[in-house]
């Protein structure tokens, strides 16, 4: 039926709660550090320049109370909805601690490995997680059946974060049942060409709720700007226990600029190019004997294992890279690193890093 980690156990005991550092994100490989960033995974090179003029214009409106109507018909329309489907968040991870504080569930199962943030927010909120962790040999491959059928809330990562799996939509549209909440959190989906597999729009699955970020394709995390999607009555449930006025009037200028055909041209093309660079970036990983990487990406990173990774990551910060730790995502263990896609010059000097890296700590070189 379902596991956490390598138990049968459905619950984390006093333990398992502690063996993860949840609230380890990306950033904190990189603070205080002049460091080439392969630990966050936000796009080079942004925001663009129209969107920082547009962020500009928008601070002579500071004296008003944030008016959010048209960023959020702005959003509507993008996905073919109606306004009252969509609910405007500062970033994706607010939006998990309202469901986690507004949806009257009982039985909450989060899908690992994946971003740590739902759990989180649900242990936060009182409520006793499941997780179901996806296998290695698998190849982190969803599995509907492995879903505990009594389950009446899933958060799942599509692509997932930190494995760059691009789930089926039909794999993971058959999680939905009546009763339960579908959280599907898209907040990469703009990163893989053309949105495949996206479920965001979709009015004829049950109980979905799909998050989306701008925060990653746009670079936009200091701003803090993302989306809900859901019937009314869960937008109406979110809306109730957020703060007043919780996104910014830049935010919101942010939201409506994205939502434009140009910049929705700009984000494809942008996912276009990641999917060059990644391909550059494992072709090069393959030249490794000591690095296994989880070849089924489709996100704008990717996820590696090599023995003795915590030592590799110090050497690779040395040299002056940050990667990001993967021990700190239930499923995974001190063997794993995640790596942005970054620009071929770039990847370049890195995997002439990660071969110096390797050899500082020691690794079997054949």
């Amino acid at each position: 039926m379902y596991t956490h980690t390598d138990s049968d156990r459905p619950f984390p005991g006093p333990r398992d709660a502690d063996a993860y550092d949840l609230r380890h994100h990306g950033d904190v490989e990189v603070r205080d550090e002049k460091l080439t960033d392969l630990a966050v995974n936000v796009r080079d090179d942004t925001p663009p320049a129209w969107l920082r003029e547009r962020l500009a214009a928008s601070l002579s409106g500071l004296a008003a109370y944030p008016d959010g109507r048209a960023a959020r018909a702005a959003v509507a329309e993008r996905h073919g909805l109606p306004a009252r489907r969509v609910l405007l968040t500062a970033g994706a991870a607010e939006a998990f601690v309202l469901l986690a504080r507004a949806l009257p569930v009982s039985r909450p199962v989060v899908v690992h490995p994946q971003f740590t943030e739902p759990e989180a927010a649900l242990r936060d909120a009182g409520h006793r997680v499941r997780r179901v962790v996806l296998r290695e040999e698998e190849g982190f491959r969803l599995d509907p059946a492995r879903v505990p059928e009594d389950a009446d809330l899933v958060v799942v990562g599509n692509p997932t974060n930190p494995t760059s799996v691009l789930h089926p939509a039909g794999t993971i549209a058959a999680l939905a049942r009546p009763g339960r909440t579908l959280v599907v959190d898209e907040a990469f989906m703009d990163a893989v060409p053309g949105e495949r597999e996206a479920l965001a729009g979709r009015t004829d699955v049950p109980g979905l709720v799909v998050l989306r970020s701008l925060t990653k394709t746009w670079g936009l995390a200091g701003l803090r700007i993302g989306y809900v999607l859901a019937a009314p009555d869960t937008v109406a449930a979110l809306e109730r226990v957020q703060p007043l006025w919780p996104v910014s009037t830049p935010a919101l200028v942010a939201a409506e600029a994205c939502m434009e055909r140009e910049a929705l041209a700009e984000a494809e093309e942008a996912a276009r190019r990641v999917a060059v660079e990644r391909a550059h970036l494992l072709a090069g990983l393959a030249e490794f004997d000591e690095v296994r990487v989880v070849e089924a990406a489709e996100g704008p990173f990717v996820l590696i294992r090599v023995e003795g990774a915590d030592v590799v990551r110090e050497r690779l910060r040395d040299l002056g890279f940050a990667a990001r730790r993967g021990d700190t995502f239930p499923g995974l263990g001190p063997q794993w690193l995640r790596l942005a896609v970054r620009d071929r010059v770039t990847t370049n000097r890195f995997l002439q890093a990660l071969d110096q890296a390797l050899v500082m700590a020691g690794c079997a070189r054949n």
